[in-house]
């Protein structure tokens, strides 16, 4: 296969990663604040997000995909909350396991992993539209 062709396949194999990575962190911050319904229940648990190799046998190329969507083990903060319908007997309530700062930090990486790939995008095809622009004048 061609380099270009093959670029563009790796490019837009990044894009659907760092696509995919920014719907799980809008589902984090979107459930920050999601408490169980009944007391003592376990709130939103974070989702993360694995990605991995995978080789294309037809172009030859390493793309990246989505491996594994898991969930985040770390334990849940505790806050002293005693009206809430989610506090436990002592009127603590379990809180999600979501870091805004760390979710905002991850939003602005898979933004910027996106762009970069977009912009490989947008050089391969200038490439190619070069390539065929000399072929026709010869």
């Amino acid at each position: 296969m061609d380099p270009l062709l093959a670029s563009l396949k790796v490019a837009a194999s990044g894009m659907t990663a760092q696509s995919e990575r920014l719907r799980v962190v809008s589902e984090n911050l979107a459930n920050a604040q999601s408490t169980g319904k009944t007391p003592g229940s376990d709130p939103y648990q974070r989702k993360t997000i694995t990605f991995a190799a995978e080789l294309d046998r037809a172009s030859g190329a390493n793309l990246v995909d989505v491996a594994n969507i898991g969930r985040d083990r770390s334990d849940f903060p505790m806050e002293y909350q005693p009206g809430n319908e989610a506090a436990d007997a002592a009127g603590y309530v379990k809180l999600p396991n979501v870091n805004v700062l760390v979710e905002m930090a991850d939003m602005r990486e898979a933004v910027r992993g996106y762009e970069a790939n977009l912009q490989s995008i947008k050089q391969s095809r200038e490439l190619i539209s070069m390539t065929i622009d000399l072929l026709r004048t010869q």
